[in-house]
């Protein structure tokens, strides 16, 4: 029985190191894995602003200062070389004639009434490039012109000329920054420079509600007119 005792002691010990080696000892925590699990997060979306889109372009029109209306044979001349639009309009004097657009007339528009009793085609604003110069819309005499105060408040610059193909009648030309031209003077319709460029009134006016790009462009007034019509004074008007 004594030469069993070592062997059983031998075998007891072995036992005792695999289950020391197996089992953590009593209050001790199994070490944590070499490589845990991160826990998920979710991607950030990289906040972008919106860029508002350009302005669109200008819609103009590069022409050799064609014709643009027709007023009972007398031919009116575009008088910029660089045009945005004709807005056409109710003239202040009875004895506006009406206009006729032409093919080659650049975005013809009628403008909404202003009640003045007139034909609504009867005055043309032409939207015209400030950088440009203002040449004559006939071929004809200068009858008078200058500047004036236009609506009690704003120096403008005008010119009356007769036009050869009616003789007695009058083209008036308004909204100029100055006058090239004198009383007496002859003018040839697309060669005659009336003035440096148009004048940019410092109010809205109605043909700039039509425009197409920012800032508005000044625009030229033109009518052409009979005298031997009466004019009666126009209700509302702003004149003095």
């Amino acid at each position: 029985m004594q030469s069993r005792r070592p062997i059983i002691a031998v075998l007891l010990l072995l036992l005792t190191t695999l289950l020391g080696a197996c089992v953590p000892a009593m209050g001790e925590s199994a070490p944590p894995p070499d490589n845990p699990a991160a826990p998920a997060v979710a991607p950030v979306e990289p906040v972008v602003e919106a860029v508002p889109p350009p302005p669109p372009p200008r819609s103009v029109t590069e022409q050799p200062f064609t014709p643009f209306a027709d007023v009972e044979g007398v031919t009116l001349y575009h008088p910029a070389a660089r045009v945005e639009r004709v807005g056409f309009h109710e003239a202040n004097h009875d004895g506006a004639r009406p206009m006729v657009t032409l093919a080659t007339t650049v975005s013809p528009m009628t403008l909404e009434s202003r009640n003045r009793g007139t034909g609504s085609r009867t005055a043309a604003d032409i939207v015209a490039d400030p950088a440009g110069e203002i040449r004559s819309p006939v071929t004809g005499t200068v009858i008078r012109g200058g500047s004036y105060i236009l609506y009690c408040n704003t120096r403008d610059y005008y010119v009356v000329i007769e036009p050869d193909e009616r003789p007695g009648w009058e083209v008036k030309v308004l909204h100029m920054t100055g006058l090239n031209v004198q009383k007496g003077q002859r003018v040839t319709a697309r060669e005659t420079v009336l003035a440096p460029g148009p004048h940019q009134l410092p109010f809205e006016s109605q043909v700039d509600k039509a425009r197409t790009a920012d800032p508005a462009w000044p625009h030229v007034h033109i009518e052409v007119v009979d005298p031997s019509i009466p004019d009666r004074p126009s209700p509302g008007g702003r004149g003095c």
